[in-house]
């Protein structure tokens, strides 16, 4: 029985249990030169070079929907030209809505998570377009919940924004945001 572990009812009141996850950052100084040196500069750098990457397929995710519905009508799908605009312009009207959200979402569930959770949520249009396409019988319904989906793209880019601003000093942290955005933006044209 001595043995075993204490239970937490069991524990000191003054002693409080620490625990914390892997890779948490409890300690974040960047405006600390020496702190910036020892370890920020390398984990900020870390952040925005996994950034740019996510926000670049959100952007493509994003964007890909006006590609696809200016092909619908060549392979067979026949909507109207009032039909056609509607799901051109939802992802717009998505991504712009969900950046208000989006932009609390790291301060509330970390950056690191919100970036996975955010970018693996991009597989839900990206995967439903592609299978949507392959039928000139889907309903208009499943192609306007996918264009509202596409604008999840759309969103990412103020968590992704708001979470690299987080990780810089004031010094670099416009040449930081610059990179993450302007590199991110390639996800138009890709």
């Amino acid at each position: 029985l001595d043995e075993l572990p204490a239970l937490p009812e069991f524990q000191e009141i003054h002693e409080p249990a620490k625990h914390s996850m892997a890779g948490v950052i409890e300690d974040w100084r960047p405006e600390d030169a020496a702190f910036w040196e020892a370890n920020g500069r390398r984990i900020a750098r870390r952040n925005l070079w996994i950034s740019i990457p996510a926000l670049l397929l959100a952007f493509s995710v994003w964007m890909v929907w006006s590609v696809v519905v200016a092909r619908l009508p060549a392979i067979g799908f026949d909507f109207a030209a009032g039909q056609l605009f509607w799901l051109a312009a939802l992802p717009g009207l998505s991504g712009a809505t969900l950046r208000i959200f989006y932009s609390f979402m790291v301060p509330i569930f970390g950056g690191r998570l919100w970036t996975a959770f955010s970018t693996a949520s991009l597989l839900l249009p990206a995967l439903g377009i592609g299978y949507a396409v392959q039928n000139p019988d889907t309903p208009y319904l499943i192609f306007l919940v996918l264009a509202l989906l596409c604008g999840f793209g759309g969103g990412n880019f103020a968590s992704s924004m708001a979470n690299i601003s987080f990780f810089f000093p004031k010094a670099e942290k416009g040449n930081a945001l610059a990179l993450n955005a302007g590199l991110g933006n390639l996800g138009v044209s890709v």
